[in-house]
């Protein structure tokens, strides 16, 4: 198998970072997480175009793609410190759900079997099912927790009389035992859906809804303390899922259900980053980005800072273990840098007359 390209544009990697193929485990067997592109939208309920997330996400960065991202704050590099490479988009046909489906758990699955960190970009939520399902694969059923940005629980039944779609990839990994539903933590719900009977579901299961004034009134530290508690408890791994429309339009309009009255993109991105370094992730993605929806590229810019400051909080988790350190993430910009100015040299005997 020759490795993935792009579905939709030029082959172009991740900020530039160097391409690999999965059927070439040496191309891959430094990087600690590897780029996955899941270029699928026939799962949208309303607003398609999440197809083109991946180009986007990759692509946009004012920056030279240089493969390089030093964190001003973290003082790591998560691109060069992971050794990140990216492998293309797995083919995801919109008219073969099934089979697209199968394609993405295969490459996942592939990924976790060798140990290394899916970055799964979407796409649409229906990505979700096959990207959960792989890691409980290999992890065990019931052996991870999924924490789930998102306005919308994605807990449905049926979508236009099917079981796959957008709104339904939570109810079908709880289904299977994939995750148990008190290790799903949901943070963000807002709106006017799910309705009662889908609320009366997730409330057998078990799990967890953090809805936006739920977060208003205690704080999203404290809501971020308690959901990252439960989901490293009893369990082998975390799973972070993200829905860009977590966000208030005003930060994140390119998207196909947007959602007044979300958070903002520094909540989301210290939210990522707190977690990247809290808990033991296993894999993340970053979906429903649609660019034909975009102003000015701000969505498509907020996803691929969601990447890269989650990746920032691994790298920095792995260099505070490796060091035996916690860094604080609030010391001062300079401090440190530079070390202190050498005493002044006195001049020569002879010369001090001149």
């Amino acid at each position: 198998m020759a490795r993935y390209g792009s579905m939709y544009g030029p082959d172009i990697t991740f900020t530039g970072v160097p391409r690999c193929d999965l059927a070439d485990p040496a191309s891959y067997t430094d990087a600690v997480a590897v780029i996955l592109g899941a270029p699928y939208d026939a799962g949208t309920s309303y607003r398609a175009g999440a197809r083109m997330g991946p180009m986007a996400l990759r692509s946009c960065d004012y920056s030279e793609h240089t493969g390089s991202r030093p964190h001003l704050a973290l003082r790591v590099d998560p691109l060069l410190d992971l050794g990140v490479v990216d492998a293309g988009d797995v083919e995801m046909a919109p008219t073969e759900t099934q089979r697209s489906l199968a394609a993405l758990q295969d490459a996942v699955l592939t990924l976790a079997r060798a140990g290394k960190i899916p970055v799964v970009l979407g796409g649409d939520h229906t990505v979700a099912q096959p990207d959960i399902t792989a890691l409980a694969e290999h992890f065990g059923y019931g052996r991870l927790a999924v924490i789930h940005f998102d306005a919308h629980a994605d807990t449905g039944d049926i979508q236009f009389g099917s079981l796959y779609g957008h709104g339904l990839p939570m109810r079908r990994v709880i289904e299977s035992g994939a995750v148990r539903g008190e290790k799903f933590l949901q943070i963000g719900l807002r709106g006017y859906w799910p309705e009662p009977p889908e609320l009366a579901w997730m409330a057998e299961q078990g799990m967890r809804c953090y809805e936006m004034a739920e977060i208003a009134r205690r704080g999203l530290d404290r809501v971020l303390t308690e959901a990252m508690t439960i989901a490293t408890q009893d369990t082998d791994g975390v799973y972070l899922s993200v829905d860009i429309d977590v966000c208030d339009p005003a930060a994140a309009p390119g998207t196909g259900t947007p959602e007044p009255g979300g958070l903002t993109a520094r909540e989301l991105l210290d939210a990522v980053r707190r977690i990247g370094r809290a808990v033991p992730l296993v894999g993340l993605e970053i979906v429903e980005v649609a660019p034909p929806y975009d102003h000015a590229d701000i969505t498509a810019m907020l996803g691929n800072r969601v990447v890269l400051e989650t990746l920032s909080g691994i790298a920095r988790r792995r260099a505070d273990a490796a060091a035996g350190t916690v860094w604080d993430e609030a010391t001062p910009l300079m401090a440190g840098r530079v070390s202190a100015a050498p005493p002044p040299v006195e001049p020569p005997e002879h010369e001090r007359s001149l």
